[in-house]
């Protein structure tokens, strides 16, 4: 398989990526609309009245599927607007420093003349480099909008593991990320996995009240339907 032949494997995978993320979204909606059926039902519905006798509200369905749609679509919105200073968030998201570019620590003045010989030979402004010190292993990143906002980090593995070419390697693959444009699709992908979260956070913060309920005055069964209702978003936000 040629490199040609990769690219394309790539693109394919990205495109599946998108389709399982509708489909997750769809599955999502979908199971929380069938179990506040039941859970409405359930808390509701008159003892000894057969389900099909009752009917559920008006817009009972819209009403789910737009409240799940809306805690994806706001939780990416915010994550969004949160990486909207650019690489620099995504390296201090993780716990990573920025390397001081008067430094004078042997492995991180090797690093910066690496990342600055590839930049001088793709082009490109010399990107912020940050290393990951308390990780071990060989891995790294690049992040960003652009390449005028573009990061590399690196793992303090891959600084004292690695000699001086295979470092060159790994920081030669993370420029190719630079320059094909695929930080951007990661930072989309980090604000839509944060957004698909939102409906297992939305379950965790009513169980959370539920729990304050029951430690107060306010007991019932008012308290056993939030505390349903944040099992069930809690469980289905995990899909």
């Amino acid at each position: 398989m040629d490199f040609f032949e990769h690219q394309e494997v790539a693109r394919r995978t990205s495109r599946r990526l998108i389709v399982l993320f509708a489909l997750a979204v769809l599955c999502v909606v979908v199971a929380v609309n069938v179990v506040g059926a039941g859970v409405y039902f359930t808390a509701f519905l008159p003892a000894g009245l057969p389900w099909g006798a009752a009917a559920l509200p008006n817009g009972f369905f819209l009403t789910n599927t737009l409240v799940v749609l809306g805690l994806i679509a706001g939780g990416t919105a915010v994550e969004m607007s949160a990486l909207a200073s650019g690489g620099e968030a995504v390296a201090r998201m993780v716990g990573a420093r920025p390397v001081d570019p008067s430094t004078r620590d042997l492995l991180d003045r090797r690093l910066l003349n690496v990342v600055e010989e590839m930049a001088i030979a793709s082009g490109v402004a010399v990107p912020r480099v940050f290393v990951m010190d308390d990780q071990n292993s060989i891995n790294a990143f690049a992040a960003g909008h652009s390449i005028n906002d573009a990061v590399i980090a690196v793992t303090r593995g891959t600084l004292t593991r690695l000699t001086r070419d295979e470092l060159q390697g790994v920081i030669g693959h993370e420029f190719s990320h630079v320059l094909n444009g695929d930080m951007r699709l990661n930072m989309r992908l980090i604000g839509v996995l944060f957004g698909l979260t939102m409906v297992a956070m939305a379950g965790r913060f009513l169980l959370e009240v539920a729990g304050r309920g029951r430690s107060g005055s306010n007991r019932g069964g008012g308290i056993a339907v939030v505390a349903l209702a944040g099992v069930t978003l809690w469980v289905l936000g995990h899909i």
